[in-house]
């Protein structure tokens, strides 16, 4: 399959081309069905006769071109509705009966605010789409997407984009309603969502207003996956994630949630100096302990290196449970019941890694084993260390007799 794709520089034509290779090249495997070939990218810099080999070698057509910000207003129809009326004539002189998708917006409702010169625009594309489809036999997706939410230039068109550029790069931004909530459908879903249009398992909707209602008869194409959420909370969500580093607080993300793929966005504006982030180590003659990462219902994870021969631990907890993992080193790992003076031992080395329990109710230590190197041990614990609370009691493991 040849695909053409227009608008190709584009925030969505970039992702779409993008992952689109990514199938082509083998490296994405979770579209077995998709077979590509060439994937012609169209934008502004290319020429009629660049449009006219592709329109004459595709198999799909992604029409994603568009200008969303122009200097004056009628270049919104010159343009979106002008190009689009010479992608479909081309197409018509090269023969070619592709199916073909629309880039088009919810504003094409011309509902409220939606009633501008660009919802125009997007709706007179609709109607001129539909109706190449039906005289010619074509099928045609048109599908009226909400706010877009992916990396894209700030201060153009996209307030989250802005957002995120402002809160990672320490720049000033303004909010014109905390409480206004706005309906955004993220670009890798989205992407998605094109990849079930090329299988043919695109979802279909018709328009009550601005709500879509899914139908397998319905007018439009849609991609379902969408978050409304209100502006004041997506500010706040940015501050928790540019706290992170500092706090070691890692946000609570469930998959498939607005907030992961927020955080996704968010750290795609990071300058290159704030790519890294220095940890606080606690360091003495024995080795470190260096806390990692927090989280709000999973305790923390923690990397402690002991220099060679030293013993650390020799302590328990009463419902705090621990995990070792030696990554690096020969550790031998000791436990022994306080009450019933049971005991247990494990020899544990980086050469084949395995986790070891810190069990509530038993003193532990964790000894390295060699004379020369560090031992590295990653450790996890069911809650974060707390000063004034921190269910930890020193007692040997090993009873002197």
């Amino acid at each position: 399959m040849n695909i053409l794709v227009t608008g190709a520089k584009g925030m969505v034509g970039t992702a779409l081309v993008n992952n689109l290779k990514n199938i082509r090249d083998g490296k994405n495997k979770t579209r077995p069905n998709l077979n590509i070939e060439e994937i012609f990218e169209y934008d502004i810099d290319n020429s009629l006769e660049d449009l006219r080999v592709f329109c004459s070698k595709c198999d799909f057509v992604f029409n994603l071109a568009g200008v969303n910000r122009p200097l004056d207003k009628e270049e919104f129809l010159k343009n979106n509705f002008g190009f689009a009326s010479t992608l479909l004539e081309t197409l018509k002189e090269c023969g070619n009966k592709s199916p073909i998708m629309l880039s088009s917006s919810i504003q094409a409702t011309l509902i409220g605010r939606y009633d501008s010169e660009y919802g125009r625009s997007k709706l007179a594309g609709e109607e001129l789409f539909f109706e190449y489809g039906k005289q010619n036999n074509v099928k045609v997706a048109v599908y009226r997407f909400p706010n877009l939410m992916g990396h894209s230039r700030p201060n153009y068109n996209s307030a989250v984009s802005t957002f995120c550029n402002a809160v990672a790069n320490d720049l000033p931004f303004q909010i014109s309603d905390r409480s206004n909530v706005v309906e955004l459908l993220y670009i890798d879903d989205l992407v998605e969502g094109m990849f079930d249009l090329l299988e043919g398992k695109e979802k279909h909707a018709d328009y009550d207003g601005l709500e879509p209602i899914i139908k397998d008869d319905g007018k439009y194409c849609i991609v379902p996956v969408t978050h409304k959420v209100t502006l004041g909370e997506i500010v706040d969500f940015l501050y928790e994630f540019k706290e992170q580093p500092i706090s070691l607080m890692m946000p609570k993300m469930p998959n498939g949630s607005f907030k992961k793929k927020l955080f996704s966005l968010y750290l795609s504006y990071l300058p290159k100096e704030k790519f890294k982030y220095a940890l606080k180590s606690n360091v003495d003659d024995r080795g470190s302990f260096t806390e990692l990462v927090h989280t709000l219902d999973c305790g923390q994870i923690s990397v402690n290196i002991s220099k060679p021969g030293i013993t650390k631990g020799n302590h328990w907890h009463n419902s705090k449970w621990e995990q070792f993992i030696v990554v690096s080193g020969h550790a031998l790992i000791q436990e022994r019941n306080i009450n019933t003076g049971e005991f247990v031992e494990f020899e544990v080395s980086g050469d084949k890694i395995e986790a070891v329990y810190m069990i509530p109710g038993w003193t532990h230590n964790i000894m390295n084993l060699s004379k020369t190197e560090n031992l590295v041990t990653i450790m996890t614990c069911n809650e974060i260390f707390q000063k004034d609370h921190p269910d930890t009691f020193m007692e040997m493991v090993k009873i002197e007799k």
